[in-house]
């Protein structure tokens, strides 16, 4: 009987189950703390691998062990003996399978599309599509998979901030390597010109209210048609889109070491301080101070290593 494995975020209906039917052994499970859409599963095969489904989420699979796969993506299919560290890739909403006749360790990693849409955005790349592979390698995505397992199968020690990093750090690595990009603006979405002229008047009005009207008005259309195609194109609301960016500045003010925190909710557009504080633990997973701490420590860090204070 095939069992449905619900501990990894954005999973939906996939089934994972070894050769006896039941469960294979989890050794690492979900995501630190905050907003990074990414999540991770480590999990023990015993005898035989069966995976199937339609995950809701970006699938990336990592089997650590060799053996011979049946693998399915859509209506493409590959039957092949990877190498430990192969990888296959799923996109969101794409049915797949994949059958071994041995048992193997393997590291699932899924990516919130939102926060693939958002780091193609941010990359100025709107057209861009993640690909579909049944095999291949990427020594830097496994890597970050392996950091991410031990990080969750240890409580997260390094902090919610640490995680996060590394999940950014997967992001941009799946869109570096294992998207395509096409010429021209699909229907229905918005153009990269017209989104760096609204990025661009956002970060120059970080300090002053910003309405969801007049972004609507620089991109020639209606308020609710910008915020459906803004959305489509972006993976956020026009809203979370202009705190984001206000949090991207906001967190540079602090690594800078200059402003209070006070000050910085006042230059980048927060209510107070208190408003702040939440967008950033809610996000972020840490507090502002934390933060802050952090980037003291790497400072301190750096100057030690130019000093050579270092045993």
């Amino acid at each position: 009987m095939i069992q449905a494995v619900s501990i990894i975020s954005g999973a939906g209906e996939l089934r994972l189950t070894q050769r006896d039917g039941g469960l294979p052994t989890t050794f690492a499970a979900g995501a630190a703390p905050g907003e990074s859409g990414v999540s991770v599963l480590g999990v023990r095969f015993v005898g035989g691998v069966h995976l199937a489904g339609t995950p809701q989420f970006h699938l990336v699979c990592f089997q650590l062990g060799q053996a011979r796969f049946d693998c399915r993506i859509g209506s493409r299919t590959l039957q092949h003996h990877p190498a430990a560290g192969s990888l296959a890739v799923c996109p969101a909403g794409m049915d797949c399978a994949a059958d071994a006749d041995r048992g193997v360790d393997a590291v699932l990693v899924t990516v919130d599309p939102r926060q693939l849409a958002l780091a193609v955005a941010e990359d100025s790349g709107l057209e861009a599509r993640l690909l579909e592979r049944l095999s291949g390698h990427d020594p830097v995505l496994l890597d970050l998979a392996r950091t991410l397992a031990i990080e969750s199968a240890d409580g997260y020690p390094n902090g919610p901030w640490y995680w996060n990093e590394k999940a950014d750090g997967f992001i941009a690595g799946l869109l570096a390597g294992h998207t395509v990009r096409f010429e021209g603006r699909a229907r229905g979405r918005l153009g990269k010109t017209t989104l760096r002229r609204l990025r661009d008047y956002i970060l120059a009005h970080l300090q002053q209210p910003i309405a969801v009207g007049t972004l609507a008005e620089m991109a020639g259309r209606s308020p609710f048609n910008f915020s459906r195609v803004f959305t489509r194109s972006v993976g956020v609301t026009p809203h979370r889109y202009i705190v984001h960016l206000r949090l991207q500045r906001a967190i540079e003010l602090v690594r800078e070491g200059r402003s209070s925190l006070a000050e910085i909710a006042v230059r980048t557009g927060f209510a107070d301080q208190s408003h702040l504080w939440r967008w950033v633990r809610r996000v972020h997973g840490i507090s502002l101070a934390q933060i802050g701490a952090a980037y003291d420590a790497i400072r301190y860090d750096a100057i030690r290593c130019e000093r050579q204070e270092y045993p």
